[in-house]
C-alpha cells in the first residue's frame, strides 16, 4: 500500500486514540476541578469551572481526615504486598519455567488456577482464617492477603518470560562455575526486569484502590487505608463532595508518579518478544 492509501487509516486510528484519551481523562479533569470548589458550588453546577478556586478542601482532608495516616498505611500495605508477592513469584516461576521435573505441569496449573477464582469469592473463609490467626484489624494480615492474591498473575507472566530466554545462558553460566542462585540473581532477574516492572504496576494499581477487604478486616481508624478512610466522607444524609474529590486527587497522585517513573520499563515489558 502506498502512503496515500495508508493516510486515511492512520488518521482514523489517531482520531480514535485521541477520542479515547479524552473520554479517559475527562473524569480526572472533573475530579480535579471539583476539588477546587466548595460543595455548594458543585451542586449548583457539577460540570462548571470554579468561580474562586481554593485549596481549603485539601487542607481539611490532610489534617481533619488524617489523610497522611491513610496514605502511610496504603503505602505500607500496597508496597509490602507487591514486593512480597513479586519476590515469591519470581523465585517460584524460575524452576517451573527452566527445569523439567516430575509434577512440573501440575504444579504450574495449580498456581494458574488462582486466576480463575476472584479473591472476593473467598471473603467469608478468609475472614475466619484471619480471625483464627489474630490478623483482624492488622496491616500485616492485609499485606499477606494482597501478596497471596497477586501470585497467580505474576507466575503466569514471569513463567512466560523465563521460558523465552535461551537455554544456553544457563549452560554457559554453569560451565563457568556459577551456582543456581547466582544464575537466578545475576543473569535471569536482570533479563526479566521489564516483566517485573509490568507485574509490579499491574499489582499496585488494583491493590491501591481495593476497598472491600479493608472494609471487612480493618476496625481502627488509625489503620485505615485510603479507600477505607475516604468512605467516611459519605454521610447518611450528606456527603462532603469537595473534600472527597480532594482526597481522590491526593490518592491518584502516587499512581501518576509511578506511571511516569516506570513508563519505559512497562512498555519494554509489554512489547518484549514482538520482534522475534
Amino acid at each position: 500500500m502506498t502512503a496515500r492509501h495508508r493516510a486515511p487509516g492512520r488518521v482514523a486510528v489517531h482520531l480514535l486514540l485521541w477520542g479515547y484519551a479524552v473520554v479517559a481523562l475527562l473524569p480526572l479533569v472533573v475530579m480535579l476541578v471539583n476539588s477546587l470548589r466548595p460543595t455548594s458550588e458543585i451542586f449548583t453546577a457539577p460540570l462548571g469551572l470554579p468561580a474562586s478556586p481554593t485549596l481549603r478542601s485539601y487542607g481539611r482532608v490532610w489534617t481533619e481526615a488524617s489523610f497522611s495516616t491513610y496514605l502511610l498505611n496504603s503505602l505500607t500495605v500496597t508496597c509490602g504486598a507487591v514486593l512480597l508477592g513479586t519476590a515469591v513469584s519470581a523465585l517460584a516461576a524460575y524452576p517451573l519455567a527452566r527445569y523439567d521435573f516430575f509434577g512440573n505441569r501440575v504444579l504450574g496449573a495449580y498456581f494458574l488456577a488462582g486466576l480463575m477464582l476472584p479473591i472476593r469469592l473467598g471473603l467469608v473463609p478468609i475472614f475466619y482464617l484471619m480471625d483464627s490467626m489474630g490478623l483482624i484489624d492488622s496491616l500485616l494480615g492485609l499485606t499477606l492477603l494482597y501478596a497471596a492474591s497477586g501470585v497467580p498473575f505474576c507466575m503466569f507472566v514471569l513463567s512466560a518470560f523465563y521460558r523465552s530466554l535461551p537455554g544456553e545462558l544457563d549452560e554457559a553460566a554453569r560451565l563457568d562455575g556459577a551456582g543456581e542462585f547466582r544464575i537466578f540473581g545475576q543473569i535471569m532477574v536482570p533479563l526479566v526486569r521489564p516483566a517485573l516492572a509490568s507485574v509490579t504496576l499491574f499489582q499496585f494499581v488494583p491493590l491501591w484502590h481495593e476497598f472491600l477487604y479493608p472494609l471487612v478486616l480493618l476496625r481502627s481508624d488509625e489503620k485505615f487505608t485510603i479507600p477505607r478512610g475516604l468512605s467516611q466522607f459519605f454521610g447518611e444524609y450528606t456527603t462532603d463532595w469537595s473534600a472527597l474529590f480532594a482526597g481522590l486527587v491526593l490518592a491518584t497522585a502516587p499512581l501518576f508518579v509511578l506511571f511516569v517513573l516506570a513508563t519505559k520499563q512497562i512498555i519494554a515489558g509489554l512489547t518484549a518478544g514482538m520482534s522475534k
